[in-house]
């Protein structure tokens, strides 16, 4: 991974933060670890299903990938359990309100979806001795895997650019707890599913006669939309497409819950679900095994690659076009 400087970006409301991405990116490959652990466990379990057609068709690219062979994620690594324990103590209503309201007030920058791909290259660090791919890389791999299985080229695209919202990292977040990790909603009870479900102890949430409750200030049935899920790359990235893109709804759904483990994996709060939410479920359970065991695949070649992913930037979203971030 390469030192996470950042170049000043021109003509923008606040130009990039100079940080350091390096250890966002270790703690970013350290959760993914788990995900994969725990979707290995699941797998050993017997609780893999098939899917049908199209998108939600059984993934062929890593038929022949050993999923069974994992440790328990419990024993995973403290970097990890830091991570949690921070961000479950605060992710609060309070900060998500914030975020929110920051997000909206204000364009951080402005940039071409590859020019943010290019961006985002500087959370590499190439003396990272576990890995020498760049995001860059990274995204190709998803989006390479999607496309040898034939998959949609919205779905292509969408496996392209779902890590995007990391630039976060650089717009004024206060840590990597409000970047990465996996995702749940706030202002109802932290359901016992979420990873380390006993660091919630420090979050004052958990204490409010409200926002401790089952429901909280949501009522069953009121749909995945109108919950407010912890804040991240995630959340962010899916606010920017739904405004500035033409990606399906199935996209969106992979992009704003591909770390909402919770639900896809575990099962947890189905109870907010509506029509919509039982099958964007199914479209980001097709998603997850791409973006889960993409990463061991052959390296792929950016300059080769960058014409043919051109075409689909360009199709659902614009190749030119500035994204205001």
């Amino acid at each position: 991974m390469a030192p996470g400087t950042i170049f000043e970006q021109p003509n923008v409301a606040q130009p990039f933060k100079k940080r350091n991405g390096v250890a966002l990116e270790a703690t970013s490959d350290a959760i993914d670890e788990v995900n994969v652990l725990k979707a290995a466990l699941k797998v050993k379990n017997g609780m893999a299903t098939q899917k049908e057609k199209n998108i939600y068709e059984q993934s062929q690219f890593d038929a022949q990938k050993d999923k069974a062979q994992f440790r328990q994620y419990e024993e995973a690594c403290d970097r990890v359990k830091k991570f949690y324990r921070e961000q479950h103590e605060k992710q609060t209503v309070a900060y998500n309100l914030k975020a929110r309201n920051a997000f909206h007030s204000k364009t951080r920058a402005e940039m071409t979806v590859w020019e943010a791909m290019e961006k985002l290259n500087t959370l590499i660090d190439e003396s990272d001795p576990d890995t020498s791919l760049s995001q860059i890389e990274h995204l190709l791999q998803s989006a390479e895997a999607i496309r040898r299985d034939g998959k949609p080229r919205w779905m292509q695209l969408t496996g392209l650019i779902h890590d995007l919202g990391k630039l976060l990292f650089f717009f004024g977040a206060q840590g990597q707890w409000d970047v990465v990790g996996d995702t749940f909603p706030v202002g109802c009870a932290f359901d016992r599913r979420i990873i380390y479900p006993d660091t919630f102890i420090g979050n004052p949430d958990s204490k409010d006669p409200i926002y401790s409750t089952e429901y909280g200030i949501y009522t069953p049935s009121c749909g995945l939309d109108n919950v407010m899920l912890s804040w991240g790359h995630d959340e962010y990235l899916y606010h920017i497409m739904k405004d500035q893109s033409t990606i399906p709804d199935e996209g969106l759904a992979m992009i704003r819950y591909h770390s909402f483990y919770p639900w896809h994996n575990q099962g947890a709060y189905k109870w907010m679900m509506n029509e919509k939410d039982v099958k964007m479920l199914e479209a980001v359970k097709a998603f997850n095994p791409y973006d889960l065991y993409s990463k061991s695949d052959d390296v792929p070649k950016v300059e080769e690659l960058r014409e043919y992913y051109k075409g689909i930037i360009d199709e659902y979203i614009g190749w030119d076009k500035k994204i205001k971030w």
